[in-house]
């Protein structure tokens, strides 16, 4: 039997409450004509004919509506009702009448013809016919809701609707039942911490001594399993265990062959007894229903006829369902269907249980096949939201029809979706489109493939339209090309242009700024000159910048260029004068401990006069470090302390009131153009020269020019070289003039402390110069003409190029590592060729000279420098100097600062002299090889030495003279005449003092300066202040504390020297251990110190050897 497919599952219960409601009102109807009857005798018969047949049609009416509903509920999806369909539905919802119009009736004899009292029968809904394919097939979601909620509220006593229901639907209002279920669970005490029982643990005496023999093991412990065993150690962890009986059994698998299928049982329906209620049948082709038969008897006929033609058709209708069967069977004995032995699956939400169901529909060459029943099914279901589906489908449509694909398989489901999204949004993007296809794999295969777009409708067309626009793409992205190029050029050339223009401009103001700045320095010299007599006498403030005013590459070459600058911290002892008052700019942190250090030091200059260590005074009014702020926000620019200080107007500000209303002048180090600017913020004058001049005769050809118009000793030498041919031509040249000299140096202009210079031995590698020397004995005194040094200088000149390619070394390999490196410098900047003392003794000293803003010319200091790396690196010096001549000396320097002062130097200076004694003629000569224009370490080292002692520098005949202590008496006496004299006149001690501001260990940063100085305390390094000699300390940095300087005097050379070496042997040894020496230049000191002690035995002992001699030839 094929079941109706247009029925509601909520017209069972209706039926049955409509039945009842029937049956009552004809109960009263016959009770009420019986009445009618008895009152006026009449004597009609009821027809029971009519009754019986209207009992009937009823009862056939309920069996077919309950085969229905099972059936729709089984099989079928739930959907809205067609459009089509409106009016229909209407007059269901407005058919409320009952199910046989009693007012009509007539029970009494029937007239003539069959079944003429049924013409007025209306049945309560009216069968919807589905225009087409397809029909509203079972209630909505929300009905199928509600109608379970209702059912459950009915069932459940306890429900709080329960009640409502019955009252509204029959009448009947139920007593209020609470409920006096338990729903609380008792409570219970939870149980704290854990539940489980610890495992046993050895005895303690087992756990000491694991070869005791371990406790026997219980029964009990037995139980607690292997895993307590083992914890416990009573079996050893690498114990092989073996269980009896094995829990894990070995079962040989069973193979099956994979060509042998599982067959899959095929669903038959058998009897009435099989329940397949929760079966989904797939039923692709419904078949339409039949009409509502006129009669029973006639239903029962179609019915039968009915079956033959489906089971034709299809083998899935071939028989009935077990459900319309079982209730078939009962519907004589009962209206409703029987109870359902097995239970219905659990209740879901009203959707899920359609979501098996999809509807599929194909497109075919870009058009949907809307005659097909699939199509119809899934308009039908969505046909509420039709209007976005079908926007979508025509989408989909082009896109099929464009591309040329044959078939696609819609998801109908999928597209509903899809609509429902992009309802108020853009139209969905290709991938989107084709989410819904389910053949998508070969769809999507067809439009990625070249050439599709182009086989649809109008494809010709399509791609002319696509050669076009790609022609007018190309050619405007190559104009837009040109275009955007051009326009970043006018860009590029807009923004150089007005660049250059601000450039130009504030390269304009600054070289007006630094010509105003020069101008005013020059005011303020002029006038400092003038004032200088009276200014020396005056209550004044000096402002020592100790700034290294050199090029910016020197600066970024040097390590630690801070550290570097703070070398001259001694300058705090310009306090000697009473007069003076100081402010040092330092570019370095200076903590509390480091200012504490120098606050006792600098007291020490009452005691030291005075000879009681008790009579020291505190001096920290007097003198004043300031420290640029900008050191920190510049960092890793290795900017000078003048450009800092510029940049720090905090410090510039409490400098200004320190010397508010008080006379002072600034003390530069090697000057650069930010002093001018500092000079013109202060409004105080520099006793330094001017940076440019300064600049320039600081270079090693600049100092060759003073030297030259000084008429000084001077290496054989060549300056302002510049080019390569020049370098061989001028060293050909100087060795043709000078065959003796074996080395040669090549110094670059802009370098300083010896970084800068490379050596070359020539002599030995020349080949030529054997025959050179002959030719020189033979020409005699004309060797120095040009004419009789041609031949010599060709054939020298042509080995020159060779001989410096593979001889020439660079001394200080960290900053020119090649030979190729250090020329590419020498090009760049120039530099000088000079010969190298033809001597294996020479010794370098420096002198200190101050040339006064009256031009007056003073010699401050001087001293043997030791070198220690390099033959050319000066870490330290010994004052005074006892290696020259000092009338030679003086007559040389006064020279060369009245050359200097000619060429409006002014200030402090330093000169690099060297002596040796020449073997040709075997006297002493004193070349003059370098000149600094700058406040030198070594003056500064020398003030504090003399502050310390309280002694002075005998220019003249270059001594320290240090006054003696006198000596306290206990008991007073009467002193004769003569032995006051004698007193009065008693002269002058002698001092030697050996000093250096370069002595680096990197293991001093581990060592604070507190226990730095107990431990020179420990071992006797230190200061007697009534023998004025020992050793004095400088501090430079307090964070890296890696270099430092050190001051010893003596009242000999030699024993100054050795107590230098000394105290670094013990300062390495105490900070260094055997796996730990750390980086320094100690030792190096102390070896170059233990040849200069050589050194000076051997003089000793010459000049002893030389005194007897002349003694004896005396005698």
């Amino acid at each position: 039997m094929m079941m109706d497919s247009n029925g509601r599952p909520e017209e069972v219960g209706e039926i049955l409450v409509k039945v009842q409601e029937d049956l009552k009102q004809l109960k009263d109807h016959l009770l009420l004509q019986a009445n009618t009857r008895e009152g006026s005798n009449n004597k009609e018969v009821v027809d029971i004919r009519a009754l019986e047949n209207a009992i009937a049609k009823t009862e056939f009416g309920i069996k077919a509506r309950s085969e229905q509903i099972l059936n729709v509920v089984n099989n079928k999806v739930t959907t809205l009702p067609s459009v089509d369909a409106k009016g229909k539905v209407n007059e269901i919802g407005a058919s409320q009448e009952t199910l046989w119009d009693l007012t009509s009736l007539d029970l009494r004899k029937p007239a003539p013809g069959p079944l003429t009292s049924f013409r007025h029968a209306v049945p309560r809904y009216t069968a919807i016919e589905p225009t087409g394919a397809g029909g509203p097939y079972g209630p909505s979601p929300g009905q199928q809701a509600k109608f379970t909620y209702n059912i459950k509220a009915l069932t459940d006593p306890t429900s709080t609707q329960n009640r409502k229901i019955v009252d509204e639907n029959y009448g009947i209002s139920l007593p209020l039942i609470v409920d006096r279920r338990q729903t609380k669970l008792p409570l219970q005490k939870p149980v704290m911490g854990s539940n489980i029982e610890h495992l046993a643990v050895l005895p303690k005496a087992n756990r000491v001594d694991p070869q005791l023999i371990p406790p026997p093991i219980s029964e009990r412990d037995a139980r607690k399993g292997i895993l307590s065993l083992i914890e416990r150690g009573l079996i050893p962890p690498a114990a092989d265990l073996t269980l009896d009986p094995n829990p894990v059994r070995n079962k040989v698998a069973t193979l099956y062959n994979p060509e042998e299928k599982k067959e899959h049982r095929n669903l038959k329906s058998g009897d009435g007894n099989h329940v397949l209620a929760s079966v989904k049948l797939d039923l692709h082709t419904p078949m339409k229903p039949s009409p509502p038969p006129e009669s029973p008897m006639a239903m029962h006929s179609q019915l039968s006829q009915s079956r033959p033609e489906s089971e034709g058709r299809d083998s899935l209708w071939a028989h009935s369902t077990p459900m319309s069967r079982a209730i078939s069977a009962k519907s004589g004995r009962s209206l409703v269907p029987m109870k359902i032995k097995e239970p219905f699956p659990p209740p879901t939400t009203p959707a899920s249980e359609f979501k098996h169901l999809h509807h599929r529909f194909a497109i075919q060459h870009g058009r949907a096949c809307d005659n097909s029943k699939d199509y119809a099914a899934f308009k039908q279901h969505y046909c509420l939201s039709w209007g976005n589906i079908s926007s979508t489908l025509k989408l989909l449509e082009k896109l099929m029809m464009e591309y040329a694909v044959p078939l696609a398989f819609v998801n109908g489901d999928r597209l509903a979706d899809l609509a429902l999204e992009y309802e108020l949004e853009k139209d969905p993007s290709i991938p989107e489109l084709l989410s819904v296809i389910i053949n998508k794999d070969d769809v999507e295969a067809l439009i990625r493939r070249p050439g599709r777009r182009y086989l649809g409708p109008r494809g010709n067309h399509v791609a002319a339209t696509k050669i076009q626009s790609t022609w007018r793409r190309y050619k405007d992205r190559q104009a837009y090309l040109d275009y955007r190029r051009k326009k970043w050029a006018a860009g590029v050339i807009a923004i150089s242009w007005i660049m250059n223009v601000k450039m130009a401009k504030i390269r304009k103001n600054l070289k007006l700024t630094r010509k105003q700045e020069l101008v005013n320095f020059k005011v303020k010299s002029e006038k400092l000159q003038k004032t200088w007599s009276r200014l020396k006498q005056l209550r004044r403030t000096i402002i020592h910048i100790p700034s290294l005013g050199y090029s910016q590459k020197i600066r970024q070459g040097i390590n630690d260029f801070n550290i570097r600058q703070n070398l001259q911290m001694a300058r705090l002892c310009d306090l000697q004068d009473d007069n003076v008052d100081v402010i040092y700019v330092s570019p370095v942190t200076i903590n509390d401990e480091i200012l504490q250090y120098y606050n006792k030091l600098l007291g020490l200059k009452n005691a030291v006069d005075s000879g009681n260590v008790e009579n020291q005074k505190d001096v920290s009014s007097r003198f004043k470090i300031i420290i640029p702020e900008a050191i920190n926000s510049f960092p890793s620019h290795s900017m000078c302390l003048a450009s800092y200080l510029k940049y720090s107007p905090r410090a510039l500000k409490r400098i200004e009131n320190l010397i508010a209303g008080t006379e002072a002048y600034i003390v530069p180090g090697a000057m650069h153009k930010d002093d001018l600017t500092i000079s013109e913020i202060l409004g105080v004058p520099i006793l330094g020269t001017e940076p440019e001049v300064a600049h320039l005769y600081s270079t090693k050809s600049g100092s060759k020019r003073v030297f030259a118009s000084a008429e000084v000793d001077t290496p054989p030498s060549d300056y302002d070289v510049y080019h390569l041919q020049q370098i061989h031509e001028s060293l050909a040249q100087l060795v043709t003039e000078n065959l003796d000299v074996k080395r040669y140096l090549f110094k670059l202009d802009d370098e300083v402390d010896g970084r800068g210079i490379a050596y070359c031995d020539v002599i030995p590698h020349l080949k030529c110069h054997t025959w050179a020397k002959k030719e020189a004995e033979r020409y005699g005194e004309k060797w120095k003409k040009r004419w009789a040094q041609e031949a010599a200088y060709i054939k020298i000149h042509a080995e020159i190029p060779g001989i410096l390619n593979k001889h020439c070394r660079p001394v200080n390999t960290s900053v020119f590592p090649t030979w190729s490196k250090f020329l590419d410098a020498f090009l760049s900047q120039g530099g000088v060729i000079e010969a190298c003392p033809p001597s294996d003794s020479v010794t370098s000293l420096r002198v200190n000279m101050f040339i006064e803003p009256t031009g007056q010319i003073q010699l401050l200091s001087s001293g043997d420098q030791i070198h220690a790396e390099t033959p050319f690196n000066c870490w330290g010096v010994s004052v005074p100097q006892s290696s020259v001549e000092p009338e030679d000396l003086n007559n040389t320097c006064y020279k060369i600062g009245r050359s200097c002062q000619q060429r409006g130097v002014v200030g402090y200076m330093a000169v690099d002299f060297v002596t040796f004694i020449d073997p040709s003629s075997m006297e002493q000569k004193l070349w003059a090889v370098d000149l600094n224009l700058w406040y030198d370490d070594s003056l500064a080292m020398t003030n504090m030495m003399l502050y310390l002692t309280g002694g002075t520098i005998d220019c003249k005949n270059w001594t320290l003279d240090v006054p003696r202590q006198k000596k306290g008496v206990k008991k007073k006496r009467r002193v004769r005449q003569d032995e006051k004299q004698e007193d009065e006149s008693e002269p002058l001690t002698s001092r030697y003092a050996v000093m250096s501001t370069r002595l680096r260990h990197t293991n001093l940063a581990m060592v604070h300066y507190s226990v730095f100085f107990q431990m020179c305390r420990a071992h006797g390094i230190g200061f007697d202040i009534k023998e004025r000699q020992g050793s004095v300390f400088t501090l430079i940095d307090s964070f890296k504390r890696e270099v430092m300087g050190m001051l010893t005097v003596g009242d000999q050379l030699q024993s100054a020297l050795a107590s230098f070496a000394r105290n670094l042997s013990i300062i390495h040894q105490e900070i260094s251990a055997p796996n730990m020496q750390g980086e320094t230049n100690f030792k190096d000191v102390i070896h170059d110190i233990e040849g200069i002690l050589g050194t000076t035995v051997q003089n000793v002992d010459r000049a002893n050897i030389e005194s007897e001699k002349s003694s004896t030839d005396v005698q």
